[in-house]
């Protein structure tokens, strides 16, 4: 389970594990905004303060640390990424749209206890594409991307990864409470099992934003929990 509270009417993202949900939309907050992200789960905690210094432009810092436990060969330590995003269009109505991210840090780091790699090995795009249904009702995200691993020493996993996501979004009755369900994953030579997450979102007003939510893995019961 996950608890997150945010300064804005919508959740962002940078893709690691720590976040509340790994798929974005297209959106860029306005100009001079600064949102700020905390997360609370079962297997990691993230801080993550966004930047919008440029119209469409938005910049990205965030923290994880993946919670710890007796086994070694699990990612125990803490991860740092940095990212920008641009909003490249906005439909009319302000519902749909198309953005273009990228950045580096998305793999874990770890404590030295577990042998100290560089979180910063990793780099990655992705496009984030927003489509509304049903008069707003359902929002549906895209996410494809890439992603680049240099080898990391101690761990062999290296080379190119095809990247996805896709996000759906309910608002039964009205646009401040969502029922949210995705899927993500990765193919390539870094591959990334697929996993889901499910979960409520609820905004109360345009400076807060709470969201609840389970995810697992479909082939294990590793996952964000």
């Amino acid at each position: 389970t996950a608890f997150i509270a945010c300064v804005l009417a919508l959740v962002a993202w940078s893709p690691a594990s720590a976040q509340q949900f790994n798929s974005d939309n297209y959106l860029s907050k306005p100009a001079g905004v600064a949102t700020v992200i905390l997360t609370i789960g079962e297997q990691s905690d993230m801080v993550m303060t966004t930047f919008s210094l440029l119209p469409r432009w938005e910049f990205t810092y965030a923290a994880y640390i993946i919670n710890g436990d007796n086994d070694r060969s699990t990612d125990d330590g803490y991860s740092t990424s940095l990212y920008f995003k641009y909003m490249i269009r906005e439909n009319a109505a302000k519902t749909g749209g198309v953005a273009f991210k990228g950045g580096t840090g998305v793999d874990p780091g770890y404590l030295t206890s577990v042998g100290l790699e560089d979180a910063f090995q990793t780099w990655w795009v992705n496009a984030p594409v927003t489509f509304p249904f049903l008069d707003n009702t359902l929002s549906w995200d895209l996410m494809p991307g890439a992603s680049y691993t240099n080898d990391r020493g101690t761990a062999p996993d290296a080379g190119w990864a095809f990247t996805y996501s896709t996000r759906l979004a309910w608002y039964p009755s009205g646009p401040k409470l969502a029922i949210v369900g995705e899927v993500f994953g990765g193919v390539g030579d870094v591959e990334t099992p697929p996993e889901y997450k499910a979960g409520l979102r609820w905004e109360p007003n345009q400076y807060t934003t709470f969201a609840f939510t389970y995810g697992q893995e479909f082939e294990s019961s590793l996952g964000a929990g």
